[in-house]
């Protein structure tokens, strides 16, 4: 079959069906108005379901089951515990021992700690992967293995996808720290407390079948409850569901790199000389080690003028707990937490406040809460001349990372991405991306150790820092500084199938990620 392809709004050809379905290539950051009703799941009578509200069922397998596990079905997980995730590896073991194949596994992410599932994806159990591929499951997909192609969507935009009906969930399964038997259930409390559980909202809502897994059962209620229990089907015990000391990664660390430290110190220093930084104002700071630093800068620059930040957005840490506490931050508004520090001060500090990608990320909703960030810090693997972004692959063409919560938090105010200039003698600034995640139109600074481009759109930011004494150079400027540094590097060089698809915020496609040539 002939595979058809269209120009996109970035100027990318994408293929009009990925995994046998239509695509809706994308026409610009706001350019695309969907219509029509959110996506309702199957509707379910009490008299189905135990009079005592116990619905724990003896094992997952049997979970799977009773929900009608099937061929072709769409699983879900969701990735709070990060690389210490010990659920979704059970779940495909479970599925293949029940003899299933060609599921679609739906998960927020997935890490390392997924590898294993490289066997079900190469027995046919699964057949594709739509969501984040972190590591090595993004690169048995780079080197064409999947028989499907992946799916790739921001945090916000996986929220999109099930609402709108996009993606329908046949069985959810969510790894909760502390539930009751009825279902009701939070990542507060218990051996394996990871936070919050607002990626697993939406499986919740509208999944067909949804089955809660715990380490830890408390008598009914469970309270707080981030799941509610009235969503849930099934509720299964096992040992243990999650490490929580693998929720810190090496990127949820402070980075101890000169060079990042002074890219972070030139950020910090730049939101200052710009008016960014002013009592009341708003930040989003991400999880990466260089982020953090800024978040430090951050709290210097407020504590030596007496100023206090309205609100920040996390990813929580214990840098962003420590000026939370400080009454440096007002609130704390959590997307998924990071550490161990941030899980104590989200279960006592009314101030701590758990979100979810709907409330905070998702495009189709009436307004969030990313586009009254004053400042969002955001890293990236790749930038080019018209200062459009990759977080998903390296110049070699390897699919290795996430969206996360990136592509939504473009629409803040002030976004700045301090990267450095180049990383092992490969300069990160490209005359074209590998693979484009976010418009150019919507990224306002970038900060290297060797200088500061301003996206000449800025004019506003380019006037109130000239008088600063800030690095300012042009993008150009700093592309040959690198060049002359590193020399030109070669493009990665791939084939003509395409092995994931990247999604905007809106469902639409903004790019397309190819099988790379050994």
């Amino acid at each position: 079959m002939t595979i058809k392809y269209v120009k996109n709004a970035v100027g990318r050809m994408i293929p009009t069906e990925i995994n046998g379905k239509p695509v809706i290539p994308f026409q610009g950051p706001h350019g695309y108005k969907t219509t029509g009703w959110k996506y309702g799941p199957p509707i379910r009578t009490c008299g189905d379901y135990p009079d005592d509200g116990d619905k724990r069922v003896a094992d997952l397998k049997t979970a799977l089951a009773k929900a009608g596990l099937k061929d072709g079905m769409t699983i879900s997980t969701h990735h709070h515990f990060r690389n210490g995730d010990l659920v979704a590896n059970q779940v495909f073991q479970a599925a293949a021992e029940l003899g299933v194949k060609d599921l679609v596994w739906f998960p927020s992410a997935s890490f390392p700690c997924h590898e294993p599932l490289i066997e079900y994806l190469e027995d046919g159990t699964i057949h594709h992967i739509e969501g984040s591929m972190n590591g090595p499951l993004g690169r048995f997909a780079s080197q064409g293995k999947m028989r499907g192609a992946g799916v790739l969507r921001s945090h916000g935009g996986r929220y999109q996808a099930v609402q709108d009906g996009e993606v329908v969930i046949d069985i959810a399964v969510i790894a909760a720290p502390a539930a009751d038997p009825f279902g009701n259930a939070n990542g507060l409390t218990g051996p394996s407390a990871c936070g919050l559980l607002g990626f697993a909202l939406a499986d919740s809502q509208y999944a067909h079948n949804v089955i809660v897994v715990t380490d830890h059962i408390v008598p009914f209620p469970c309270i707080p409850w981030q799941v509610q229990g009235n969503n849930v089907d099934y509720v299964v015990e096992m040992d243990q569901i999650g490490i929580p000391e693998r929720i810190v990664s090496g990127t949820t660390r402070i980075t101890k790199s000169p060079d990042r430290l002074y890219i972070a110190e030139l950020t910090a220093k730049f939101c200052e000389a710009a008016g960014i930084i002013r009592d009341g104002f708003s930040f989003q700071a991400g999880a990466g080690g260089t982020a953090l630093a800024i978040g430090n800068y951050f709290g210097e620059i407020m504590r030596e003028r007496s100023i206090k930040a309205r609100f920040a957005r996390g990813g929580s840490n214990q840098y962003l707990v420590e000026l939370l506490d400080q009454g440096l931050v007002e609130h704390i508004l959590d997307g998924q937490t990071f550490d161990l520090e941030g899980v104590r001060s989200m279960r006592e500090n009314p101030h701590h406040v758990d979100t979810s990608p709907f409330t905070s990320y998702n495009y189709h909703g009436k307004g969030n809460f990313a586009s009254m960030l004053d400042v969002v810090i955001l890293g990236a693997t790749e930038v080019d001349l018209n200062f459009n972004a990759n977080v998903v692959t390296h110049s070699d063409g390897y699919l290795l990372h996430g969206i996360g919560g990136w592509q939504n938090c473009l629409f803040g105010k002030n976004v700045i991405l301090p990267i450095p200039l180049f990383r092992d003698r490969i300069p990160v600034i490209r005359d074209e991306v590998t693979t484009i995640c976010g418009p150019g139109e919507l990224i306002d600074v970038i900060v290297t150790e060797r200088g500061i481009a301003i996206n000449p759109r800025r004019t506003d930011l380019i006037e109130g820092t000239k008088d600063a004494n800030l690095p300012v150079k042009t993008i150009h400027e700093l592309k040959q500084e690198a060049e002359r540094i590193c020399g030109v590097p070669q493009p990665a060089q791939f084939t003509d199938k395409v092995i994931a698809a990247i999604k905007w915020v809106d469902g639409t496609v903004i790019d397309v990620v190819r099988q790379v040539k050994e």
